[in-house]
């Protein structure tokens, strides 16, 4: 289902723009259809009353909980969520009350790091079932307060559907637009519809190397922009939108750790309007890449900071429960369990 499609819905049945956005409302924030301060009955037409659980009923079927495994930080959890063609996605709840979702099942970028591209692109994500990954999140915690799109799939490969999904989270979703962060490997579309949205989140740049040529190895199927083009165009968004960039690194042992790659995040992000998040691989069975050492790992970010990168060091959510972005669906596809294991720092 997509937004556009509800929204038709909504007028065919009488609503206006006004009766739109108070059902859109109720349902992104989670709130009652009876009740309140501001009762629906008696203001909003009655066709559309009347139709109205059964609307609300088949948006909760967008996204039904297939597992879930907690993180051992008692805050965060990977949902694996089943949509209605018997897809599956993976929804992330993170600490500091966010959740990460997804936009596509599989990811034609193909990221030689990541399990969710192992298979390619499968199908786009709707609008509305993208927003049904956050209502979903919501119901778990109601203080729900960040949405990042950083889960499976590229999102400016699902483009339209993803700026809808915002579009509604930034106005009837109650949610701070710097609070919605597009994440992205970059792509020349994106800057240009990013810079022409009504609601414009914070953007996050997918670097993970600064040499072309490495970078074309690891994210295969990314637009061949050179790594300094695209820091230009995500420091010329930042300015414009106010939001700092976060530039997004993989961390992998012996692949984009040694120093000549430190010189060149120097080189490009030093004075930048943004700050590099540098998150150590995700361990996956059969993925030919090694989590450097914590130790290594904090080493690293403090060398940058000390040279003028504000740079944090970030546990990628699910290391405990076997579940970077794609294992959790790889695991349930062959029947495999997830495998629960103990982190130490």
């Amino acid at each position: 289902m997509l937004i556009p499609d509800l929204r038709q819905r909504l007028r065919a049945l009488g609503a206006n723009p006004d009766h739109e956005s108070r059902v859109l409302r109720h349902w992104v924030q989670c709130l009652p259809l009876e009740g309140g301060k501001r009762p629906l009955q008696g203001w909003l037409p009655k066709a559309v009353w009347e139709a109205l659980p059964g609307l609300m009923a088949e948006l909760d079927g967008l996204v039904t909980l297939r597992s879930e495994h907690a993180g051992g930080d008692g805050v965060s959890a990977r949902l694996l969520l089943g949509l209605t063609d018997g897809q599956t996605v993976e929804t992330v709840l993170l600490p500091r009350d966010g959740v990460c979702v997804s936009s596509q099942v599989g990811c034609a970028v193909g990221c030689r790091f990541c399990m969710t591209g192992v298979d390619g692109l499968i199908r786009q994500v709707g609008s509305a079932e993208i927003v049904a990954q956050v209502v979903m999140a919501r119901r778990k915690n109601p203080k729900l307060k960040k949405v990042v799109f950083m889960g499976m799939g590229e999102p400016s490969h699902n483009l339209a559907n993803v700026l809808e999904a915002i579009q509604l989270l930034g106005r009837e979703g109650g949610l701070a637009h710097k609070q919605l962060v597009f994440s992205t490997v970059g792509d020349e579309r994106a800057f240009e519809a990013l810079n022409a949205a009504e609601v414009k989140p914070a953007l996050a740049l997918s670097l993970h190397t600064t040499d072309a040529a490495k970078r074309a190895d690891l994210l295969p199927r990314a637009p061949r922009i050179a790594p300094e083009a695209l820091v230009d165009a995500a420091d010329a968004y930042a300015r414009a939108s106010s939001y700092p960039i976060q530039y997004q690194w993989t961390l992998l042992n012996g692949v984009n750790d040694g120093p000549e790659e430190l010189d060149g995040i120097v080189r490009l992000l030093k004075g930048r309007y943004g700050l590099l998040n540098m998150i150590p691989f995700n361990s996956a069975e059969g993925l030919p890449f090694s989590r450097p050492s914590w130790e290594r790992a904090r080493a690293i970010a403090a060398e940058l900071s000390q040279r003028g990168v504000l740079t944090k060091l970030r546990d990628s959510a699910g290391q405990d429960v076997d579940g970077g972005c794609g294992q959790l669906r790889a695991r349930e596809a062959v029947g495999r369990p997830v495998r629960v294991v103990k982190i130490h720092r």
